[in-house]
């Protein structure tokens, strides 16, 4: 099974509470899931991590094997593709542990969006914020 998932975390302040969003859709952009969840007191670049594994963890549960992952973090998705050193001690944890899911997929990609284009997923991790 093949999805496309785009997924984003935020916060309000930095670290401030904070909340996921995850919308997993299916090859014909049909939405087949969608989750909203708030994580507690989190930096952005936390939420953003937290956001991608829970998104992973998901789609490997829902029997995906071929994915492709949309984020606005720039961060993320250049740690993910080796070209950013992971520094901050507090993402190290979190990067260790999506390394592993990313292996279990047959296939899998991750590119960089601009925000407009994740209003699905930014509303999600809003919502989430918005209902703690």
């Amino acid at each position: 099974m093949k999805a496309i998932i785009y997924t984003d975390g935020g916060s309000r302040g930095n670290p401030g509470e904070a909340g996921i969003g995850i919308a997993i859709e299916d090859e014909q952009g049909n939405i087949i899931k969608e989750i909203s969840q708030y994580i507690g007191k989190q930096t952005n670049n936390v939420a953003e991590y937290k956001a991608l594994s829970r998104g992973l963890e998901v789609a490997l549960d829902m029997g995906v094997k071929d994915i492709v992952c949309y984020l606005d973090s720039e961060l993320v998705v250049k740690q993910i593709k080796g070209e950013y050193k992971v520094k901050n001690e507090g993402l190290i944890p979190i990067y260790n542990m999506i390394m592993p899911l990313i292996n279990k997929f047959e296939a899998f990609d991750i590119k960089h969006i601009r925000r407009e284009y994740n209003k699905k997923a930014d509303k999600l991790a809003n919502d989430a914020m918005d209902n703690k």
